[in-house]
């Protein structure tokens, strides 16, 4: 009989994971809260590995044929003009704009429909307990079902609740004094195919992306120390940011005005998961659940690929999934607590306090711009990585 693995969780790293042990011969369960598949979020990029993952999973020309078609990052002044620019084709996608730029929904969508009809998905059911016994772990459902599988994948994201039931109390968590929102905003004749940030004093920035819908996703950042603000309610949340991004200029009116009315609304107040170990008897944590990195560190996509597909491909190399965890372990630390790496200060240099400040930061942008340090401020700025070795798996 084939092995049975349960994963709750319908996003990147769920559909990977669960495609991937599907094309291995298991039987495979994805329990996603949502009362359907959701769609929608913002650019994501996938670089490096994570690259050779959706190659090994003969999906990255289809990533790639479904991207943004963001074509470089440019900083902007009150008056829209460009004040630093980085052209991708001229950077050879290393910089804040990758190759490989594709909306969250997209890629989830991607890997969710490679899994073909070979995985059984429920929407609208969550665990509410595990038990860990003798050779499976016992599943019960906030429906009521109570099911048996021989290990549960925790896919979820930084508030993962099933991570909590198992592991409470573990996640040290990481305040990275960012508080950031994203939506979906119209498009308008000004908005061209670059991601244009600006920067506002008190440590604001106002971010419009292209995509491929015939619309435009903004982003609302603001430096500050964690207030709690990511269990208000949405329309708290909402007054909170208009309150605080009232006087930034720029097309921050314009945003302000969709987001009142905006059905994609995402706040957060940006931390990482800094867990002692990812897994507990038949339960291991991969994705955000397990390590969340924040979009500050610019690999988080690329984590979440290949961590699923590191765990599925060690989860067919053993014989026990405790052998499995430990190797999976073993091959994601050392990329994961690199990507982690990004110092606090980092996001507050990218975030002046002040006009000044702003000055200076377009400045040292406009430096870094021009050749002939343009390809290697733009690794330093599209962010790097140690690397797991795929090789094993060949």
């Amino acid at each position: 009989m084939a092995r049975s693995f349960l994963i709750t969780g319908c996003s990147i790293a769920g559909n990977t994971a669960a495609t991937l042990l599907s094309r291995h011969g298991f039987d495979v369960t994805v329990v996603e809260r949502a009362p359907e598949f959701r769609d929608g979020g913002q650019n994501v990029d996938v670089r490096g590995v994570g690259r050779e993952v959706l190659r090994r999973m003969k999906l990255e020309q289809a990533a790639l044929d479904q991207g943004t078609g963001e074509e470089g990052t440019v900083w902007v002044n009150e008056d829209d003009s460009a004040a630093a620019r980085f052209e991708a084709d001229a950077i050879d996608g290393d910089g804040p704009t990758a190759e490989m730029e594709i909306l969250r929904g997209d890629l989830a969508h991607l890997l969710h429909d490679a899994a073909g009809g070979d995985v059984d998905f429920r929407y609208g059911d969550h665990i509410t307990a595990i038990s860990n016994e003798e050779g499976e772990a016992v599943v019960t459902f906030a429906s009521g079902a109570i099911e048996r599988y021989d290990a549960v994948i925790v896919a979820e994201g930084v508030g993962s609740k099933t991570r909590e039931i198992v592991f409470a109390g573990e996640n040290d968590t990481r305040w990275m004094d960012m508080t950031i929102t994203f939506f979906t905003v119209p498009r308008t004749a000004d908005d061209d195919r670059m991601w244009r940030w600006y920067n506002a004093p008190g440590g604001r920035s106002v971010s419009l992306r292209p995509d491929r819908h015939g619309t435009t996703r903004a982003m609302l950042c603001l430096s500050k120390k964690p207030g709690g603000e990511q269990d208000w309610g949405q329309e708290r949340q909402k007054a909170f940011l208009r309150d605080r991004f009232a006087d930034a200029g720029w097309d921050t009116p314009r945003i302000l005005t969709a987001m009142k009315d905006s059905d994609d609304f995402y706040f957060d107040v940006l931390r990482q998961v800094r867990m002692p170990r990812w897994s507990k008897g038949r339960v291991v944590l991969t994705g955000d659940a397990a390590w969340c990195a924040t979009p500050l560190a610019g690999v988080g996509t690329t984590l979440a690929v290949t961590g699923a597909y590191v765990l599925a491909e060690e989860l067919a190399r053993h014989d026990t999934v405790a052998d499995a965890f430990a190797a999976y372990e073993e091959q994601m630390r050392p990329m994961v607590e690199d990507g982690q790496s990004i110092p606090k200060i980092a996001p507050r240099l990218m975030h002046p306090e002040t006009r000044l400040g702003i000055r200076l930061l377009h400045g040292m942008l406009g430096v870094a711009s021009l050749q002939p340090v343009r390809h290697a401020a733009a690794k330093l700025i599209g962010g790097s990585a140690k690397e797991a070795d795929l090789s094993r798996y060949d």
